[in-house]
C-alpha cells in the first residue's frame, strides 16, 4: 500500500457501524469522521469509533478533506452525496443499492467520470470465499452448459422494522422492498456467477435478459408499508440459462439463504455460508478439500431476523479492496456499472409486476 487513507463515513445508520469496525481492521486505512442530523446518535457513533461527528456532511467533506467516503444514507439518499463529494475530488464507495432507480445510478457514474473519481459499490457477497469459489468454477466452465442459477432469501423483518419514524418501507428512500433492500444481495450473486459464463458480454450489458415477477404484501398491514415485504421473479439469462430469486421479509422466523448454481456438469448450492452441494461431472483433486474447507460452517443466521446479525469480514475485504483500486489508480471491481446491474434487474422486476408483463433488458 502506497499510502495511509482517511475515510469519512456519510450516514451513521446502523449499517455504518459495520463500516467503521471494518475500516478499523485495515491496516491503512483510518476513520476521520462521519456525519449525521442526530447529535446523541452522532456523539455516540463518534465516542465508539474514536473520530469525529459532524451534523452536516457537507461541512465534514470541506473541513476533514478526506481520501475517500463511504456513503451509509438511506437508499433513495445516495445521489446527491456522491454528486457533493466527486465535485471536491473526494472517491466514493457507496452502500447497496447503489441508488433506487438506474436513471439516479447513472447520474452518480457521470459525476464521478466528469471529476474522475473512483466510485465503486457495496456488495459483500462477492467477497464471501465461498460465493467467490462458486464464482471461479463458473468462470473455468466447470458447470458445463449453464442451466440454472436460484436465490432465495426467506427472511422476517417485525412491524418495528417498518415503524412511521423509520425510512425502510418509504418508497422514497427504499426504492422496494424485499428485494430492492435485502435480496439485492442475491440478485447480485446470480448476476455476477451467470457473467462468468459469458466473457462476451460488454461492461454495462447485464447477463439478464428478461424477467417475470409478482410482488405482494403478505406479512405486514399493507397501510404501514409503501413497498413489497414478498416478491418472486423468474430470470431468463442471455445464455439461455433460466433463474429465480426469492425475495421475502414476511415469512417468520426468516431462515437462510440460498444460492444455487447448476448446468450439464455440475451443481453447487450455498445455505448461508455452508456449501451443501459441490459435485461435478469431472471431479477434480481439490474438491473434496473444497468440500472440508466451506462444508463444515457454523451457520449464525445471517440477517434472517435481524439485520445486524450479519459478519462484517466480507465488508472489510469490499472496502480493502476498493482502496487497493484507488492504489492502483484503476476501476474497482464492483465499480458503478457492475453495481447497476442489479438496480437494472430489480427495477424490470418491479415494471413486470405492475405491469403483468415479462420485461426486457436493453
Amino acid at each position: 500500500m502506497s499510502k495511509q487513507y482517511r475515510i469519512a463515513i456519510i450516514g451513521v445508520g446502523a449499517i455504518a457501524t459495520m463500516h467503521a469496525r471494518a475500516i478499523a481492521d485495515i491496516s491503512n486505512a483510518v476513520l476521520v469522521a462521519g456525519s449525521c442530523r442526530g447529535k446523541e446518535k452522532g456523539e455516540k457513533f463518534a465516542a465508539d469509533y474514536h473520530c469525529k461527528w459532524y451534523s452536516d456532511y457537507k461541512e465534514m467533506l470541506l473541513k476533514e478533506k478526506p481520501d475517500a467516503v463511504t456513503i451509509c444514507t438511506p437508499s433513495g439518499g445516495h445521489l446527491e452525496p456522491t454528486q457533493y463529494a466527486a465535485e471536491l475530488g473526494i472517491h466514493v464507495l457507496c452502500e447497496k443499492p447503489l441508488e433506487i432507480t438506474t436513471q439516479r445510478v447513472d447520474q452518480m457514474i457521470e459525476a464521478a467520470k466528469a471529476k474522475n473519481v473512483i466510485l465503486g459499490g457495496i456488495f459483500p457477497q462477492r467477497y464471501n470465499p465461498v460465493v467467490a469459489t462458486v464464482h471461479e468454477a463458473a468462470r473455468a466452465g466447470r458447470f458445463g452448459n449453464l442451466s440454472v442459477i436460484n436465490a432465495y432469501v426467506p427472511w422476517w423483518r417485525d412491524d418495528k422494522y417498518y415503524a412511521p419514524e423509520r425510512w425502510q418501507g418509504k418508497l422514497q428512500w427504499d426504492g422496494g422492498g424485499a428485494m430492492m433492500n435485502q435480496s439485492i444481495h442475491g440478485v447480485d450473486a446470480v448476476n455476477w456467477i451467470a457473467s462468468a459464463t459469458m466473457p462476451e458480454l460488454k461492461a454495462d450489458q447485464n447477463p439478464v435478459e428478461q424477467v417475470f415477477a409478482y410482488t405482494a404484501k403478505r406479512g405486514h398491514d399493507p397501510n404501514l408499508i409503501e413497498v413489497e415485504d414478498t416478491a418472486v421473479a423468474v430470470l431468463r439469462f442471455r445464455n439461455g440459462a433460466l433463474g429465480q430469486v426469492l425475495g421475502a421479509t414476511s415469512m417468520w422466523p426468516g431462515t437462510l439463504k440460498r444460492l444455487q448454481v447448476s448446468g450439464r456438469d455440475g451443481t453447487a448450492e450455498i445455505l448461508e455460508d455452508e456449501l451443501i452441494t459441490w459435485k461435478f461431472r469431472n471431479e477434480l483433486a481439490e474438491d473434496e478439500n473444497t468440500r472440508q474447507r466451506f462444508g463444515k460452517v457454523t451457520a449464525t443466521g445471517g440477517g434472517a431476523a435481524d439485520p445486524m446479525a450479519i459478519d462484517y469480514s466480507n465488508h472489510t475485504r469490499n472496502i480493502q479492496a476498493f482502496l487497493n483500486a484507488i492504489d492502483e489508480k484503476r476501476q474497482p471491481t464492483i465499480d458503478g456499472l457492475a453495481a447497476r446491474k442489479a438496480v437494472e434487474i430489480i427495477q424490470a422486476m418491479y415494471e413486470s409486476a405492475a405491469t403483468g408483463k415479462a420485461v426486457n433488458l436493453k
